[in-house]
């Protein structure tokens, strides 16, 4: 304005200079602007000639002070936030499953929100199953109700928050750090830093989507015998009806009638279907072998502990040690950062083996049931359902060679029940009455299946996961 009607003006008034600005160096540059349009700025209540040079002086408090007042101010309210940060509040806006309340005393906190908190434990859980797509699962959340953003997704998945801690930033000489929240989490840490590893590649394999077309359940789950790229599905049109095939991109010939490979498909899940009675004598030998290897952890978690102890008193001694002027504050800070890496170590160990030595047999009733009707679920299932079998008993993809499928691996609890009937097969004594006798074989080093299972941990996952198909 004051440039298209330059020479109509020559002052604008102000009440004080903290109305004019609150930084001095934009005010300094903002009058020399005003100057060259022939304005001079001048405030009301704080005049001031700056003809004379004196005044210069006076100009620069005026306008250093409210600059030092805002900046005293914000600091103010940044010691404030991080010191309630250390307490456990969360500060500001509550985050996508929590809303904002308020308590009789005025006390604000973060509670969860119904239905929004449960979709987002589903996030959680789905995330760590490493089946489907980060993408597939928000969309899925927002089918489901989630009110949120893909960015806004992308961040809450990474927050520790919905895990009970809150993070603390590194602030000069104080390193960035986790605490305790006084909130209520909405999933466990094992879960959350599960979710951790597989966003970060840590448990990366290829995910598919979890919606297709009724016709191809196999797509995004088997790739091309000859270049290894991932089929896709199409359909063809014949004189009288469309044909359904699967096959490979960019050049490769490679093609496949859906129907066959479907057909294949469910001859594959049938190899993994036994019955009651058999399933039943491998709880046995499995719930032993896992017993067996729950006590010898039990002994580690004690273990764990104590060395956990040994350095918190390695720390407490450090800090006498500093207080007495023993040695330096920057000896100190070095002996408190390898405690704390070492601390946190055995506590996520510690928190590991615990979670390791869960008990497995209440899984096994649902799991016995999926797994003797695996072929009917598969058969009756949904095409979403028939996607979640494959993905649980499958983790990696699958290779078909126009005769069968092939994989690197199969579920874990699938693959040493398979090696168990193996091994009783070939074992006449391990059969009815005679089958108690093979618990005498679960440490011998003649029967491996035992002797190779896997952590306590993983089959709980895996028999978890059967269990809730």
């Amino acid at each position: 304005i004051l440039r298209k009607s330059r020479g109509q003006s020559d002052l604008i008034l102000f009440t004080k200079w903290d109305r004019f600005s609150r930084n001095a160096g934009d005010a300094y540059q903002m009058i020399g602007t005003l100057r060259r349009l022939g304005v001079e700025p001048q405030a009301v209540e704080q005049p001031l000639d700056l003809s004379i040079p004196e005044n210069k002086m006076m100009l620069a408090f005026y306008l250093a002070a409210p600059e030092v007042e805002n900046d005293r101010r914000a600091l103010n309210t940044f010691h404030g936030m991080r010191r309630a940060k250390k307490e456990g509040r969360w500060m500001g806006l509550a985050p996508i499953g929590y809303k904002n309340k308020i308590d009789e005393s005025g006390r604000k906190y973060i509670a969860p929100r119904e239905v929004q908190s449960d979709i987002m434990k589903w996030v959680f859980k789905e995330l760590a199953k490493n089946i489907f797509s980060t993408e597939q699962i928000w969309k899925t959340a927002r089918e489901k109700g989630l009110k949120c953003s893909k960015n806004n997704f992308w961040t809450a998945i990474r927050n520790p928050m919905y895990c009970g801690k809150i993070f603390i930033p590194k602030y000069k000489d104080e390193e960035s750090q986790l605490v305790m929240g006084q909130h209520q989490p909405l999933i466990s840490e094992a879960l959350f830093y599960d979710v951790q590893d597989v966003l970060d590649g840590r448990k990366k394999i290829m995910r598919t989507k979890i919606k297709v077309d009724d016709r191809y359940p196999l797509r995004g789950f088997v790739i091309c015998p000859d270049c290894g790229r991932m089929l896709t599905s199409s359909k063809s049109k014949g004189r009288s009806k469309y044909y359904y095939y699967y096959h490979c991109s960019g050049g490769c010939k490679f093609r496949q009638k859906a129907e066959y490979m479907n057909d294949k498909m469910f001859s594959e899940i049938g190899k993994y279907v036994y019955s009651i009675p058999k399933l039943n004598l491998f709880k046995e030998v499995i719930t032993s072998v896992y017993k067996a290897k729950t006590r010898d952890r039990i002994g580690n978690i004690q273990q764990l502990k104590i060395r956990l102890q040994d350095e918190n008193n390695k720390l407490s001694k450090a800090r006498e040690l500093l207080l007495c002027g023993d040695i330096e504050a920057d000896d100190y800070r070095m002996m408190k950062a390898d405690a704390d890496k070492e601390i946190n170590r055995l506590e996520a160990k510690l928190t590991s083996t615990i979670t390791d030595t869960q008990n497995v047999e209440p899984l096994w009733d649902k799991a016995i049931s999926n797994l003797s009707q695996l072929g009917y679920l598969y058969e009756t299932g949904t095409t979403t359902q028939k996607r979640k079998i494959i993905g649980s008993v499958f983790p990696e993809n699958l290779t078909f060679d126009g005769f069968e499928y092939r994989t690197t691996r199969v579920n874990e609890a699938i693959k040493y029940i398979s090696l168990i009937n193996k091994e009783l097969s070939g074992n006449k004594k391990g059969t009815n009455s005679s089958f108690l006798n093979l618990s005498h074989q679960v440490t011998s080093e003649g029967f491996k299946p035992f002797h190779d299972l896997p952590s306590n941990n993983c089959l709980f996952s895996c028999f978890n996961f059967i269990g809730n198909l």
